[in-house]
C-alpha cells in the first residue's frame, strides 16, 4: 500500500479545495490497489517550510499537487524543498497550470504531470507506481467517463469548517471564449439527484457560502431551473453563488429567481466587453441587449446580489472604447462591477495569438497584459488606478450615496470619477477613516460639489457601512443636538444604542442606524431619519 498526500494551496484561508477531495474519492473508487491517502490544505501566504512540515508528517511516497494561477509561483521552490525533505518522493502535478505547460514542469523537477481530468488517471498512475510498472511522465487524461464521484465524506466535512464550500454539477462549457480554458470539451452533466444530496449535506456543514464551479451554470436552462428551484426551497441560511450567462435566462427563470428569499442567491454574470470587435476576436457570443434587460430585471427584485465582470485588454478595444464599456456596465447598477485585466493563460487561444496580435504580457503568473496595439502600458496603468478606487469604494458597498451625489452634480462619467479618485489617493490597505478624509478632500474640489451636502452623504454612508463606529472627526457633530439624536433614536428603537449609532447631518437633520437590520444582499445597515 502506497502512502499518498494530495496538496492544495488555496488563495485564502476562507477558500477550500474541491479538487483534492475529488481526487481522493477518485482514488478510492477507481484504484485496483489500496492507497493510504491524506490531504493537506494550505494557503499561498504560508511559507514553504510550514507546508513541507505538514506533508512530511504523513511520510508520503507520492505527493500530488493541484496547480492554479494563484499558487504556481510557489511551486518550483516548493518542489525543491520537498525533494530535499523526502528524496525518494514522487511528485505528480495536475490542474490547469501544469496541464497546459507540462514540459516546463517536468523540466523543473516534477516526476509526472497529468493533463486534464485526474479522477481516473491519477488512480491508474498510483497503481502503476505501486506495481513498479513504467508510466509516462506526461499523461494525457481521457475524458471522465465513469459513475459519479462524491467527495463529501466525513473527513471533508470536518476539514471544511466554516470556509466556503464548492460544488460541481457540470463540467466544461459550451462556449469557446479565446481567453478561457473551460470550453475545450462538451459539457458533462452530473446527476441532478446527486447534486441535491450534496447540497443538502453541504448546507448542514456549517459553511455560509456554497459556490457552484459550473462555468456557465445556466447553459442548460431547464436543468438550471430545477436546481435554482431546489436551493430556493431549502431550509438553510446558506448563500448559493452561480456563474451565469445573463442573456440565457428566460422569463420563467427570472420569475423563479424573484421568489428567492433575500441573500439566498448570488449571480456572477460575465459581460467582459460591450465592444463588438473585441467580443468577436475573443469568440465571445453574448446578446448584450438581452443580458442588460435580464440584469436590470433581477436587480429590480432586490433579493439577489448581482456581480458583473469586464476584462480590460481584449483585442481591438482601445482606451476610449473600454471607458464606454465601463460606463455602460456601471449604469446597470449591479452590486459589484469587477474590472479585470486580460490574462494570457497557458492553453488559451489568445495566448497562442498574442505575438501575431502584438499583445505583450508578463511571462510569469498571472500572465497579465502589459501593452497592446490598442492599449499602452500608460493607459493600462490608468485603468488600474481607476480599478483600485472602484474596488475600495463601490465594490465594497462604501460611500454609495456619496458617489451617486457626485456623479449627479458633476456630470462626470463613472470612469472619470473613479480615475480622479484613484489618482488622488491610491489606497492599498489605508485605514477606512483616513481614506474617508482623502475621499472628502478629493471630491469637495470637483465642480458643483457642495461640501456640506458631500459631508451629509458621507455621514449617511458611514452609518450604513459600519454602524457609525470610528467615524472620522471631520464628520462628527458632538453637541447637544447629537445627544438629542441618540435619545430620540433610543426611543424610536425601544432599546439603548451606542452613541455612534446616531448622527446629526450638517443640514441639521438627525439620522440613526438600526444595527439589528442588515440587508442580506447589499450588506448595509438600515438607516432611519428622525
Amino acid at each position: 500500500m502506497s502512502k499518498v498526500t494530495l496538496l492544495a494551496i488555496n488563495a485564502k484561508y476562507v477558500h477550500s479545495s474541491l479538487a483534492v477531495w475529488l481526487l481522493s474519492a477518485g482514488i478510492s473508487q477507481n484504484s485496483r490497489l489500496s492507497h493510504d491517502v491524506s490531504i493537506v490544505e494550505a494557503t499561498i501566504k504560508q511559507n514553504n517550510n510550514e507546508i513541507i512540515e505538514k506533508i512530511v508528517e504523513n511520510k508520503p511516497q507520492v505527493v500530488g499537487i493541484s496547480t492554479y494561477i494563484w499558487n504556481v509561483g510557489k511551486l518550483q521552490q516548493l518542489m525543491v524543498s520537498l525533494k530535499e525533505a523526502l528524496p525518494a518522493v514522487v511528485i505528480v502535478l495536475g490542474g490547469p497550470e501544469a496541464s497546459y505547460n507540462a514540459e516546463h514542469w517536468i523540466g523543473q523537477g516534477a516526476d509526472h504531470v497529468i493533463c486534464g481530468e485526474g479522477e481516473e488517471s491519477l488512480p491508474m498512475l498510483l497503481d502503476a507506481l505501486e506495481e513498479k510498472i513504467a508510466a509516462p511522465r506526461i499523461i494525457k487524461a481521457s475524458l471522465l467517463n465513469q459513475r459519479p464521484i462524491n467527495p463529501y465524506n466525513d473527513e471533508y466535512m470536518n476539514a471544511l469548517g466554516a470556509r466556503i464550500a464548492y460544488i460541481e454539477t457540470s463540467r466544461g462549457c459550451p462556449f469557446r471564449c479565446a481567453f478561457c480554458l473551460s470550453g475545450e470539451s462538451s459539457v458533462k452533466y452530473f446527476p441532478l439527484e446527486l447534486a441535491k444530496e450534496q447540497l443538502d449535506k453541504l448546507s448542514k456543514s456549517g459553511t455560509k457560502t456554497i459556490k457552484f464551479v459550473d462555468r456557465t451554470f445556466n447553459c442548460d436552462g431547464k436543468r438550471a431551473y430545477e436546481l435554482f428551484e431546489y436551493v430556493i426551497a431549502m431550509d438553510t441560511d446558506c448563500c448559493f453563488h452561480f456563474e451565469v450567462a445573463a442573456d440565457l435566462f428566460d422569463e420563467e427563470s427570472l420569475k423563479l429567481l424573484g421568489t428567492a428569499i433575500a441573500g439566498r442567491i448570488q449571480l456572477e454574470a460575465g459581460l467582459q466587453s460591450y465592444f463588438e470587435a473585441a467580443l468577436l476576436a475573443s469568440s465571445r457570443k453574448t446578446d448584450l441587449i438581452k443580458a442588460e434587460k435580464n440584469i436590470r430585471k433581477l436587480l429590480e427584485y432586490g433579493n439577489i446580489h448581482i456581480h458583473v465582470d469586464l476584462i480590460a485588454g481584449l483585442p481591438y478595444e482601445d482606451f476610449n472604447e473600454f471607458q464606454n464599456s465601463f460606463n455602460r456596465a456601471y449604469a446597470l447598477g449591479a452590486h459589484t462591477l469587477q474590472l479585470g485585466f486580460l490574462k494570457l493563460l497557458h492553453g488559451s487561444v489568445l495566448r497562442e495569438q498574442a505575438e501575431d496580435l502584438g499583445i505583450s504580457f508578463i511571462k510569469e503568473p498571472p500572465y497579465e497584459i502589459v501593452s497592446s496595439p490598442w492599449l499602452s502600458s500608460e493607459e493600462l496603468s490608468m485603468l488600474k488606478i481607476a480599478e483600485n478606487a472602484l474596488q475600495r469604494t463601490y465594490n465594497k458597498g462604501r460611500f454609495l450615496k456619496t458617489l451617486s451625489y457626485v456623479l449627479e452634480v458633476t456630470r462626470l462619467s463613472p470612469f472619470e470619477l473613479y480615475r480622479i479618485l484613484g489618482e488622488y489617493v491610491q489606497n492599498h490597505g489605508m485605514p477606512l477613516d483616513m481614506y474617508a478624509g482623502k475621499i472628502y478632500d478629493c471630491l469637495k474640489a470637483l465642480p458643483a460639489v457642495k461640501p456640506d451636502l458631500l459631508k451629509d452623504s458621507m455621514i449617511f454612508d458611514w452609518l450604513g457601512m459600519v454602524k457609525g463606529r470610528n467615524m472620522p472627526a471631520f464628520l462628527k457633530i458632538r453637541d447637544k443636538r447629537h445627544k438629542e439624536a441618540v435619545q430620540l433614536a433610543t426611543s424610536r428603537l425601544g432599546r439603548n444604542i451606542h452613541k455612534d449609532e446616531a448622527a446629526v447631518l450638517i443640514s441639521g437633520d438627525m439620522i440613526y442606524v438600526d444595527a439589528t437590520l442588515r440587508n442580506p444582499v447589499t450588506g448595509l445597515y438600515e438607516i432611519g431619519v428622525i
